[in-house]
């Protein structure tokens, strides 16, 4: 699960890390009282306005601005809310723009890269730092991997005082400043794993260039957080942030069904059973010159209701030209999911009002059952005629690709 920035700064600011003072707002109107409460006191006043949406490249894409009355605060609000975000993470389509952070502006001396994940080659958390910040620390990594600086965390223990020291060092901080930025790096470690989190990142950190007579401090200025949701059950807090409107609607219908589903942008439906075995349907229908428009595993004890449900949402995919089923049945039946297939063909309800798939159907079944399930299979043919029985994987990834063309 992922959650806006303005909530990920809520959870730095409870958990003692230095953050700017800002607001969210929901339409232009709101948007000169909110720059007015983020600049009150500033000399010179600077505020910066943010889109809240769950996709990055938004700087590039023109949703944060910095603005320096209330007049350019409205201007850019109005700019954001009524305009698609269109980044390279969002794909042409873009996103919509429902809610807006106005933070108080900072002098910047210095930006850094913190994050706390999972390094799964090594099972092990790690801290990752870098001098490179605000910027996406995957280009960081291939441009200048020198800049990257790890530090694993104890798998009891957390991320240990003198380990954030020297990652502090590392990054070239003395004195205070080194004590403020081991005790920030501990704080967003004690947090990723108090709240089950997949990703914690600062990014950027600043060094702030205050007046000659004010010391300079550090502040996280923009952050990130992706939660295991696994451990979702642990955190109600958590589940309140969940932000329907900004997840795809297949995906959170699955998700209801307890179905396992991930939408791509291919042209052939997958449904399966075993996330291992819904991976290797989608290569062997690239291998065959196609191209998978979703990750779907029903699981090991799917109903025929469950899998009706699945064609449903494999077939709200208007780009869907074909469905490969694939089914290995071991806890699962085979003449179940073969039923359901049925089922479900000879009940779905298109567009136009008719009745049945208008899709090509490649079903491919081994296991449990399995010669009751290829029976049911065989005597829907033709009621069902745009199923194809396949012998083994290849021929249904292959059956699949011709007849998508």
């Amino acid at each position: 699960m992922k959650i806006h920035e303005y909530q990920a700064r809520d959870l730095l600011s409870q958990a003692g890390i230095p953050v700017p003072p800002s607001s969210v707002i929901e339409s232009p109107l709101m948007a000169e009282d909110a720059f007015a409460r983020a600049t009150k006191g500033m000399s010179s006043p600077l505020a910066v306005i943010k889109a809240q949406v769950h996709a990055g490249g938004r700087g590039k894409a023109g949703f944060v601005k910095l603005v320096k009355t209330a007049a350019e605060a409205k201007a850019a609000a109005e700019f954001m809310l009524t305009n698609k975000m269109v980044s390279v993470q969002t794909g042409p389509e873009g996103l919509a723009v429902k809610k807006l952070l106005v933070a108080a502006g900072v002098d910047i001396a210095k930006e850094y890269y913190l994050a706390i994940t999972t390094d799964r080659a090594s099972r092990r958390n790690v801290l990752i730092a870098s001098k490179e910040g605000g910027v996406e620390i995957e280009k960081v990594a291939e441009e200048n991997p020198a800049a990257i600086i790890k530090e694993f965390l104890h798998p009891t223990l957390g991320l240990q005082g003198f380990a954030a020291r020297k990652v502090a060092y590392q990054l070239g901080f003395t004195g205070k400043l080194a004590s403020q930025a081991a005790d920030i790096m501990q704080k967003l470690a004690k947090l990723f794993v108090e709240k089950d989190c997949s990703l914690a990142e600062i990014n950027p950190l600043v060094l702030t260039s205050p007046p000659p007579s004010t010391p300079s401090a550090l502040l996280a200025i923009d952050a990130k957080f992706n939660f295991d949701d696994n451990g979702l059950f642990r955190h109600p807090e958590l589940q309140a942030m969940a932000d329907p409107t900004e997840e795809n609607p297949a995906e959170l219908r699955a998700h209801a069904a307890g179905l396992s589903y991930i939408a791509l942008d291919g042209n052939i439906g997958c449904l399966v059973n075993g996330a291992g075995l819904a991976m290797a349907t989608m290569d062997i229908i690239k291998l065959h010159g196609g191209t998978p428009a979703n990750f779907l595993d029903v699981g090991g004890g799917a109903t025929e209701e469950a899998v009706t449900e699945a064609f449903k949402i494999i077939l709200s995919d208007q780009a869907v030209k074909g469905i490969l089923v694939n089914i290995f049945g071991g806890i699962m039946r085979c003449d179940v999911i073969a039923q359901g297939v049925v089922n479900a063909a000879k009940t779905y309800k298109n567009a136009d009002g008719s009745m049945g798939f208008k899709v090509p159907l490649v079903v491919r079944l081994e296991g449990t059952n399995v010669e009751a399930g290829r029976k049911i299979l065989s005597e829907a043919k033709s009621l069902v005629p745009t199923l194809q029985a396949a012998t083994d994987l290849s021929d249904a990834a292959s059956k699949v690709c011709k007849a998508v063309g």
